[in-house]
């Protein structure tokens, strides 16, 4: 009997655990590699339940430290591009500039993509903390082109923010202007008495409006008109021509500027926040708009907080439908009421990785309505789902569960009780197991071999949340572990699930990309 259970058929490869994890656990190292991707796909930079921002820092600079420069710069554009990242793409270029690499130039200009990015770059080159404050001539000569390849009207647009400031930067690297009115445009930008009327229109009016010459509101951020009394009528000609991105973080304002007295302008936004075009090119995930939901007045428009509700289906959509039976399991512990992006002072969110986990969940069962949802903590959690509750409800029901301690292996037991036939399980996590530590192979491990004996097709995955180096299982053919909390995670997982035979790991899809 002994000898049946050690060598089961289709058991899989036999790993004891080699590390412990934060929590105290016993979990599974992951490569240097893995590690690196792990990091740059979830860390924010900010205090997590388990560590903090300068232990995520030191941990990103100690993993390149082995690691070549082709997969740092690999690393950089998937977490920029797919994982949809600000600061640790910024500070993976950081690290080329400070190692001289030649990469740089061909990275540069996919992750340093706009303003906010290009101030993160500078103030973490700036700070030292990579190995050198000065910028060397490659890094100086990419901020070059970077300001000149944008129009008149992008840099005055992106010239609000601090710690660097645009004008801090255009003071630092002292870029020749090509025209006289790109050299007014920098005098401007930098504190200087240009002449007015050489300045592009943009700048000019905006200009002009601070001067008080001007009443009709230049087109800029609303950041640029901080400082300036603006009238109802101001605050709703920002609100009729706001971006996508703007409108959603700022519907708590115009309702406090009386935007939304006027039904024409409410029915306006509300058609804006569904609009699937704008949506798209906005390229807001879907967490966001959860934000927006949690974080709106309970005096807001009910038609506007249906709007979000909507919304938040609407971005969805093309979340691909897994192949097979699924069943999710998610975490609902205590360590899971962190902010999802870290505790950063007073630009920490309201949205915490529970809620993320069960946006996630809530998703998977709108477009795979048959599927297991497993809540687990320190055991399982009980909850009542209905595949047509919206999106916002399911989440909401999940999150409120969330207490108690981290038992992964808990929600796999479940499954295994139930003699569950699902082909592909889903773990969404922070994966800081500890109730369920044991020497040798991890309770994960074990359970998962169990499952497997019923199921012999059948695929894990764990969908890491947070910044940490380990997990209860370990990559094999049909076990794979992923990182981050933007909408492309479905696509790595739908790929996974529908691959045959040994599927691309994570860091294969990485080294695959083209630098």
């Amino acid at each position: 009997m002994a000898l049946r259970d050690l060598f089961q058929s289709g058991r899989g490869e036999l790993r004891p655990t080699d590390t412990l994890n934060r929590a105290g656990g016993t979990a599974y190292r992951l490569s240097p590699k893995e590690a690196l991707a792990q990091l740059a796909t979830t860390s924010c930079l900010g205090g997590a339940f388990y560590s903090s921002a300068e232990s995520q820092l030191i941990e990103v600079i100690e993993r390149t430290r082995t690691l070549d420069d082709r997969y740092i710069a690999q690393v950089a554009i998937y977490a920029r591009e797919s994982g949809r990242m600000k600061d640790l793409p910024a500070l993976l270029c950081a690290l080329l500039a400070s190692r001289g690499s030649e990469l740089l130039s061909n990275v540069f200009p996919r992750v340093i993509d706009n303003p906010r990015q290009l101030r993160t770059f500078v103030q973490i080159v700036r700070s030292g903390v990579t190995g050198r404050r000065s910028f060397g001539s490659r890094p100086k000569r990419l901020i070059t082109e970077w300001l000149e390849s944008r129009s008149d009207a992008q840099l005055v647009r992106g010239s609000h923010g601090q710690s660097p400031s645009l004008a801090d930067i255009v003071k630092m690297v002292h870029p020749k202007p090509p025209s006289e009115s790109r050299a007014a445009l920098y005098s401007f930008l930098i504190g200087g008495t240009p002449d007015v009327a050489a300045l592009p229109d943009l700048a000019r009016e905006l200009a002009e409006f601070r001067a008080g010459e001007r009443t009709e509101l230049p087109d800029v951020p609303l950041p640029l008109l901080a400082g300036f009394e603006l009238t109802p009528e101001h605050w709703t000609d920002i609100a009729r021509r706001a971006p996508y991105q703007t409108t959603r973080m700022q519907l708590n304002s115009f309702l406090r500027h009386g935007v939304f007295d006027d039904s024409e302008m409410v029915e306006r936004i509300a058609a804006r926040l569904v609009d699937r075009d704008g949506i798209a090119k906005s390229g807001v995930q879907p967490y966001q708009i959860l934000v927006g939901l949690q974080s709106v007045a309970d005096e807001m428009p009910p038609l506007i907080r249906r709007a979000l509700e909507d919304a938040l289906e609407i971005a969805v959509e093309n979340v691909p439908a897994w192949p097979g039976r699924v069943a999710v399991c998610v975490d609902v512990s205590g360590s899971m009421e962190m902010p999802m992006t870290g505790s950063r002072g007073g630009g920490t969110s309201v949205v915490r990785c529970v809620d993320v986990a069960a946006l996630i969940t809530a998703t998977v069962l709108r477009r795979c309505p048959d599927a297991e949802i497993v809540p687990f903590d320190s055991g399982v959690r009980r909850v009542r789902l209905r595949a047509r509750d919206s999106i916002a409800t399911t989440a909401e029901r999940l999150a409120a569960l969330c207490g108690g301690a981290t038992n992964c292996s808990a929600a796999l037991k479940r499954l295994n009780e139930r003699k569950s036939r699902a082909d592909l399980v889903v773990f969404v996590s922070d994966n800081q197991s500890w109730v369920d530590a044991r020497p040798g192979e991890s309770a994960t491990m074990q359970a998962w071999s169990k499952y497997r004996q019923r199921v012999s097709n059948a695929r894990l995955v764990c969908l890491d949340l947070q910044p940490y180096t380990d997990a209860p299982v370990f990559d094999r053919e049909d076990i794979r572990n992923l990182g981050g909390f933007s909408d492309a995670v479905f696509s790595r997982i739908d790929e996974f699930a529908r691959s045959e035979g040994t599927a691309s790991g994570w860091v294969k899809l990485i080294e695959a990309l083209e630098v």
